[in-house]
């Protein structure tokens, strides 16, 4: 049930990145109140111009990804679904530390439990059961 939802979690993340890339290529688009959400994520982005969509649109194909894996039970989704909680966390970090939004410290502990899930020995004998099954 916990790789089932993680699965949700990251197809939703690939949603809403390949949204804010297409937004970010195509401004003043349909897609643009979605921004109402986060106008500062949305300013930093525009400034970067091609390299935002770029990035944007990076992070969608790596949590397609990460879904992908995690849903057809291989331990490269688990280890790619935790690099990109990694750099998530490390990014929040900074960004509350730094003060540009203090509010993404909430996104820290929440990585560090998604983290710990991903872990634990049940999880890990999930994956390594389904590449066994596999080989």
């Amino acid at each position: 049930v916990g790789v089932s939802a993680l699965t949700a979690f990251f197809a939703f993340g690939m949603t809403m990145s390949g949204l804010a890339a297409i937004s970010l290529a195509f401004p003043g688009s349909v897609l643009e109140p979605m921004w109402r959400l986060n106008p500062h994520g949305r300013d930093g982005l525009a400034a970067l111009g091609l390299p935002g969509v770029v990035l944007m649109a990076a992070v969608s194909m790596a949590c397609l990804g990460a879904a992908a894996g995690l849903w057809l039970g291989r331990r490269w989704g688990r280890g790619l679904a935790m690099a990109i909680l990694v750099i998530n966390a490390v990014g929040d970090l900074l960004n509350g530390v730094l003060g540009n939004d203090r509010r993404a410290l909430i996104g820290v502990p929440i990585a560090a439990a998604l983290l710990y899930y991903l872990r634990s020995a049940r999880v890990r004998a999930f994956f390594d059961a389904g590449e066994r099954d596999d080989s």
